[in-house]
């Protein structure tokens, strides 16, 4: 037997999917959204429940035909139900849970309220709502080896937030890997994107327009500064990820063809390299696959990743790559 505290809230929920007259619902709509929010509730509960509020708020009935469709009066003063839904509740706390490294700090603090309502709906034992334990039924798993996330000063992450949401240059001190050493830079942030467990900052060194990527946990002092950020115009932080910039050191477009054991290459029927990927079959039963593909480190690793399973037919120089990396790992393991 349903709570009291689950009748209340399923109720809220009802007022709150109740248009304003001359829109209107019916009961069987209502029921199919109350089942949709973990509510299990037949269409003469919802009925009932319906004739029940009509008799304390400013609800009307279209009984001209049926199936009746009910309205908030036209005249009703606006009602702000303070609710939250099982399924709104599981997309803030999904939201909390997998997007928290893009929300600036401030914003966090605004959103806290609604987290702890989310709680609250999905915690409620007595509930016995289906979505109450969704949460405990999803998780990811990385198509990669598993790789423990860098250490980043909270600090620099809340600096960084600051300077992307009001647009302002930032001052850092960057332990470069490739340079070596520290290096001060004025930076026009432009973005921020999430690689795994790393995360970037795009950014411009100022007065350069050409954007580069700085990781989080090498930046060891940040400070937003009272300047405007410059923005090199028509910058779109998606077509800079998909012109293949974080697969790193990216040399452009190339027409790859490779010939897998059948099974290696049985994903890709799902999961294409490319719009335009091609999979024949071969005589002596493996798979012939062939992709425009942008030429990156990220593609090296991945083919790599197959081992003896997959073969570089072209181009040339991509064969001639691997075929350097073959004789180099032959020599390691011959003893």
């Amino acid at each position: 037997m349903a709570s009291g505290n689950d009748t209340l809230l399923r109720q809220w929920l009802m007022l709150r999917l109740i248009p304003r007259y001359p829109r209107k619902v019916e009961a069987r709509q209502i029921t199919e959204r109350l089942h949709a929010e973990g509510y299990a509730v037949s269409k003469r509960t919802v009925e009932r429940d319906l004739q029940v509020l009509s008799e304390k708020f400013p609800l009307i009935s279209d009984e001209r035909d049926k199936p009746y469709g009910w309205s908030w009066d036209k005249d009703a003063a606006n009602l702000d139900v303070p609710g939250m839904s099982p399924t709104e509740a599981l997309t803030f706390m999904l939201a909390k849970e997998h997007l928290k490294p893009f929300f600036p700090a401030s914003m966090l603090a605004q959103m806290e309220p609604y987290f702890r309502q989310a709680v609250a709906t999905l915690g409620k034992a007595e509930s016995g709502l289906a979505l109450s334990h969704w949460t405990e039924k999803i998780s990811t798993v990385p198509p990669v080896q598993p790789l423990f996330s860098p250490q980043v000063d909270e600090s620099i992450v809340e600096t960084v937030h600051e300077a992307l949401l009001h647009e302002r240059q930032l001052q850092v001190r960057y332990r470069s890997r490739a340079a070596g050493g520290v290096k001060a830079y004025a930076l026009n942030p432009l973005g921020l994107v999430l690689r795994g467990t790393m995360t970037y900052l795009v950014a411009t060194i100022d007065p350069y327009d050409d954007p580069r990527n700085f990781a989080l946990h090498r930046i060891e002092f940040a400070d937003v500064q009272s300047l405007s950020r410059r923005a090199p115009k028509k910058f779109s932080l998606h077509d800079f990820i998909a012109e293949g910039t974080f697969g790193f050191d990216q040399k452009g477009n190339i027409q790859i063809v490779l010939r897998f054991d059948a099974v290696a290459a049985e994903h890709l029927k799902d999961t294409p390299l490319s719009a335009d990927q091609q999979i024949s079959e071969t005589s002596d039963g493996k798979v012939t696959v062939s992709a425009t593909v942008i030429d990156t480190q990220q593609l090296h690793w991945w083919i790599l990743g197959f081992g003896d399973k997959v073969e570089v037919i072209s181009p040339a120089k991509l064969r001639k790559t691997f075929h350097g990396i073959s004789r180099k790992m032959a020599t390691l393991y011959q003893n």
